[in-house]
Formats: C-alpha cells, structure tokens, sequence
C-alpha cells in the first residue's frame, strides 16, 4: 500500500488549506474527515501534480501513513481534540509524531503531552495563525514542546510557513505547551490591536467628521508608512466595501455587537495568574463583553445624553495625532504581551526564545506588522530584555509618539468618546514609567484593615503597623 508523508485531520476551510499548502510543498498528505461531503471538496481541490488522498475511514488514514506517522489535528479546541485522540491513539505505534495546530488551552495541551508520553508517542501543540489564505499561502507557525517531534517536522514546517527576507516564520517556541501559550499571547495582543483600531475609527468620523472613503484613504496612507500591517491593510479595504443588500457601506450595516472565541480571555486570567500587568488587553476582551450589552446601552445612551462631539480645527493635525496615538498604542500593546511571555517562560520553563516570537509573527500571522522589525533588532541585541519599553531605540519612537496620545486620549474624554484601549495603553506607560506609586497608602491601608504588612523605603524587612483609629 503506498504511504503517505504527512496525514490533516479535519477538513474545515484551515484544515484543508493547510494540507494543500503541504502537498504544493511536494510532501504527500492523506486528510481525514467523519464528513464525507468534506473529503469530497478535499479532492476535488487538489491541485495537479499533488499527492493527496481522503479518507472517512481512521483505521484506514492511520496504516496509510509512513512511520514514524506525522498527524496534524486541525479540530476545534478542548473535547473535540481529546476526542480525536481517543480514537486514533489505538492506531498509532511507539514514536508516532500527533500535533494539535488549534488554539488549544495550553494547560490542556500539557495534559495531552503527558498522557501520549505515557503511551511512547509523542505530542506538541502549535499555533498557527493568518487565517485561511495563511494557511493555504504560508502561515506563521508556532510549534513547541517535544523537540525530537520538532525536529522531524522541521523541514516542512519551513517551506510551508510565510518568508521574510527568505527566513521562514517558524521556529521552536519552546518546552512543555510553549507553542499553544505564545498562539493564546499572539491572540490578546490581537483583540487589543482591533479594539485600538476602532477607537481611532471613531474618533476620525466623530472628531474629524471623516466619511468612509476618506477613512480609506487616511488608512491607506498609514499602511504606506510605519504603521504598515496586516490589519491596518484589511481596515483600509473594509471602509471601501459597498453592501449588496443597500445602496451603502457594508461597514455601517454591521451591528455593534462583537463575538470572541476564548484565546482572548485565557491571555487575561493567565496575566492575572502570575502577576503581568497587560491592562490593554484586559480591556480589549471586556470591551466585547460590554458591546454584547446593546439593549442596555441603547437605554443608557437616551437616559444620559451627551454633548455634541466638538469637530477638530485642524483636521490634517488631528488625523496625524490619531495616527501616532494608535501607533504607541498598538507598541504599548506589543509590550505587554511580550512581557507576558517573558514571565511565563520563567513561571512554566518553557524557555520561549522572544527574539524568534517576534521573528515569526513578522509574517503570516494577523499581527505581523514592519514594527516588529525594531522589536527583533532590540532583542537580537539582548535576549533577556524584560519589556520592551526598556530598549533605547524604542524609547525614542515612545517619546516622539507620547504627547499625540496624550492630546488623542484628552480629545476623547472631554467629547465622551469611548476610548478604553487608548486610555489604558497610556495609563499602563505613565504607571510603568513612574518611580514611585501612590501604592504606599494602598499597603498602608492593607495594614490597616487586615494586618497585611508593609515593606520600608528606610530599611529592609517585613513590618506591621498598631494603627491610630483616628479616637485621639
């Protein structure tokens, strides 16, 4: 019977595309599916000169696979994962190679490894990201764990994934689950990119009265410059997107109303969990959360009318501040993921090498962006920088950028624009940039109710105050 390189399990829309990426490669892949309809569409799709084959049957997909077997499980995350290996580990033999490519909870994943280590198999978890047309063009890949597994599926993981300047944007994220924790990371550091996006979006039609097809313009010129990513680049070709179903924009056809799929949050409890500041984030996801609250705001917006925004004098100036806002921003929500990750590295020894995270979501992945270039030059410079905000090339373009964020988040308070991101991106830097804290009286206060301790700026140790109950 002839062998197959590489087996896909799952044939959606990202399972599908990757495995055709594989075999454009010149790798041959067989695809599982329980849905026939999907092996169907797989073969129909393949592409000529390609070694592809699909398969309902698992007992069948498994024996037709070269060993050590190499399975990639493109399935939704959490029971469906474990599901899968349920009923395929009884197939597999000693040194099989399964890789779990969704945006799987990384303790979930560590899980997994143990249970396939127990059983002589080995398992990683790997995120990819870019999307369907990253999985089928070359994505950003982010595998981690079982290094021997690694090493074996090395070579494809190269060729298939994005270029830029000819180095591929894979590379090993690590011990453990590292793979899945730097996929979750990439994801919060997402919802906070979009949800600054759409605050300057608001702020340019609200303060500057701007129309869709000036949006388009004014993001089109951005993407030309140093704010050039991918989602700066889709934003600029949304606003240009009429709608069938009217004589308008698709854009102001869509409900306010924003859904998530989880990675989000988890980035959120897991910064919470060992103690990493990322409040950009943090309010990406509940922004959300609180826009899934339509009814409610339609209420509120009647009971609490506000003023009439006040338009901006100068509109060029005023659209160039928004952009600088966004852009130290956008860094701020960079540095807070990435230190994230410097502290689950320390917290769960995944030993994530951050100079080749920022590598490999230069490109494929939805936040690759030409600023990462300066995050890799910083890192490439000293590997065990903590934040990044602490490079001094960086802090010149965070010194430049400051006082557009400043007037920007100034606009948006005095006119009742809604601006969380930018409000905590620039309340994180000024927290972070500050010697001293007014935290003092919060310990004192901790003291106070509960005998909770104090620290001394004078002298070292541990100290309780028998506090003065105000009766003298």
């Amino acid at each position: 019977m002839e062998k197959y390189n590489y087996g896909v399990v799952g044939l959606g829309v990202m399972g599908r595309n990757l495995l055709y990426n594989i075999a454009d490669n010149g790798f041959s892949v067989a695809g599982f599916d329980l849905d026939e309809e999907k092996v169907i569409e797989l073969k129909n799709g393949v592409a000529e000169g390609t070694k592809v084959i699909g398969s309902v049957s698992l007992e069948e997909f498994v024996i037709g696979l070269d060993i050590p077997r190499k399975i990639i499980l493109m399935v939704p995350a959490g029971k469906p994962v474990d599901a899968v290996l349920e009923s395929i580990t009884p197939f597999l033999t000693p040194k099989d190679v399964v890789i779990d490519a969704g945006n799987s909870y990384f303790k979930d994943t560590e899980r997994r490894i143990a249970d396939l280590t127990s059983k002589n198999l080995h398992f990683m978890g790997m995120g990819v990201s870019g999307g369907e047309q990253g999985a089928r063009r070359g994505p950003s890949i982010m595998p981690g764990g079982d290094l021997e597994a690694f090493n074996l599926v090395k070579p494809m993981l190269e060729v298939i994934s994005a270029k830029i300047n000819g180095e591929p944007c894979t590379a090993y994220m690590g011990k453990g689950a590292a793979g899945n924790y730097v996929k979750m990371v990439h994801n919060g550091i997402e919802y906070a990119i979009m949800q600054l996006i759409s605050e300057a979006y608001d702020l340019l039609r609200k303060g500057a009265n701007l129309n869709n097809g000036q949006l388009y313009e004014v993001f089109k010129k951005w993407n030309k410059g140093e704010m050039n990513s991918f989602l700066i680049e889709i934003t600029r070709d949304i606003f240009k997107q009429k709608d069938d179903l009217t004589d308008g924009f698709l854009v102001d056809q869509i409900l306010d109303k924003a859904g998530a799929k989880g990675t989000g949050k988890w980035t959120s409890e897991q910064a919470m969990e060992i103690g990493v500041s990322i409040p950009t984030i943090d309010i990406a996801v509940t922004s959300r959360i609180l826009s899934a609250y339509k009814e409610e705001r339609v209420q509120a917006s009647q009971l609490y009318t506000k003023d009439e925004v006040g338009t901006t004098e100068n509109t060029e100036l005023f659209i160039k501040e928004v952009g600088d806002a966004l852009y130290l921003a956008t860094l701020i929500s960079y540095a807070q993921g990435l230190a994230l990750l410097v502290k689950a590295s320390e917290e769960y020894q995944f030993e994530t090498p951050l100079k080749d995270v920022v590598k490999i979501w230069r490109g494929g992945c939805i936040i690759r962006s030409v600023l990462l270039e300066k995050f890799y030059s910083a890192y490439t410079e000293n590997p065990n920088l903590t934040n990044i905000l602490l490079n001094k090339e960086i802090s010149e373009i965070v010194k430049s950028k400051i006082k557009p964020l400043r007037n920007t988040a100034s606009f948006a308070v005095s006119n009742g624009i809604p601006s969380l991101g930018i409000q905590t991106a620039l309340g994180y830097f000024d927290a972070y940039t500050t010697e001293s804290l007014p935290v003092n009286l919060l310990q004192a206060q901790r003291d106070y109710f509960g005998a909770h301790t104090y620290q001394r700026v004078d002298r070292e140790g541990v100290f309780h105050a028998f506090w003065n109950n105000g009766n003298n």
